[in-house]
Formats: C-alpha cells, structure tokens, sequence
C-alpha cells in the first residue's frame, strides 16, 4: 500500500512539475512575442532604439495591441514633458542667469506645459477608441489626437528657438536642450506609433 501511495506521489509531483514547465514556457513565449512586437513597430520610428528602451519594459501590458502601445508611447512622452517643464522653471533661478536667458526659460516652461496639455488631450482622446466608435468618429478622433500629438511637438521646437543665437550658448541652454529634445524624441515616436495603428483600420 505504502509503494501504491509513493508511486501516486511521484506521478502527482511529475505532473504538476511538468505543467509548471510548460506554463512557464508558454509565458516565457508570450514575453517574447510582446516584447517582438514592440521592436518591430519601433522600427517605423523615427528614433527606433529610444522608442524600444522606452516601451519595452511595459510589453507585458502592451501585448500585441497597436492602440495600447500608442496610448502607452503618449504617455511616456507625457511624463517625460511634465518632468521637464518641472526641471525647466527650476531654471529660473539658475546663477549668473541674462534677463533674455530668463525670458527664453520662462517662454519654454509655458511651451511645456502647452506640450502636457495637448498630449494629455491626445491620451483622453486615443483611449475614446475603445469604446467602439462610428468609422465617421473613429477617424476625427485618431485626427485629433494626430493634430493636438503634432502640436506638442511644434511646441518643444518653439521652446528651443527661444534659445538660438550664439549669445544663448552656454550651459544653461545645453541643460534645457537636453531634456527638451528627449521630449521632443518621445514625441515624434509616439506620433509615428499612432499612425501604425491608423495604418491597420
């Protein structure tokens, strides 16, 4: 009876072992599909490596949905802005600033939260997709949400004019374009990524 009951043990434990494995290698799989899918349409970006470093590590909440990988390449391009336009107006106060350095500063700061805004709108809108719309709204929806994603990008550009001219050169502006232009890189990824998704309806 005791060999009866070891056997049944042993085969109890093989099998719980072996669907271990295996659902550990289906999800191993699903990772590595999301995870493709996102290199892939990466590719059609205008920055690829920067848009896969970005929205890799949100694959498992991606899947291999287009409209949830725009939506997530905005809002990382939305929380990159924030904590620019945050990093920005600490400049203000930075030493030895110019009055038209400040200017430039103050300018680029409402450029930002303009940026914010519009690509706030732009998540607002995209996520309205989903809820199963008319062709007719479907496609002046994913139009907004192009014009307001292309604005937000209009706006990071004005914000570094602000700063051109060689009596601008400095620190202080290599410290603004630094952030400002990994924005704007955010940006024109998510944009790219929101016109694959147009590009499947």
């Amino acid at each position: 009876m005791a060999k009866v009951l070891d056997l049944s043990l042993v085969l109890f434990v093989l099998c719980v072992s072996t669907a271990a494995i295996a659902m550990a290698r289906n999800l191993g799989e699903e990772s590595s599909d999301d995870t493709e899918f996102i290199k892939s349409s990466c590719e059609t970006a205008t920055y690829p490596e920067l848009c896969f470093q970005s929205l890799s590590s949100y694959a498992s909440e991606i899947k291999k949905r287009p409209l949830q990988l725009a939506e997530t390449a905005l809002a990382v391009s939305m929380a990159r802005a924030k904590s620019a336009k945050t990093y920005i107006s600490d400049m203000t106060d930075y030493k030895g600033i110019t009055k038209r350095q400040h200017e430039a500063v103050l300018d680029c700061v409402e450029e930002m939260g303009d940026t914010v805004d519009r690509l706030s709108k732009s998540l607002k809108e995209l996520k309205n997709l989903e809820e199963g719309e008319s062709k007719e709204d479907f496609w002046f929806c994913l139009s907004n949400v192009r014009t307001w994603t292309s604005a937000a990008l209009t706006d990071e550009t004005t914000c570094l004019d602000g700063f051109g001219g060689k009596g601008m050169d400095g620190e202080l502006k290599s410290l603004v374009k630094a952030h400002i232009v990994r924005v704007a890189q955010d940006t024109s990824n998510a944009l790219a990524l929101i016109n694959v998704y147009a590009s499947k309806h």
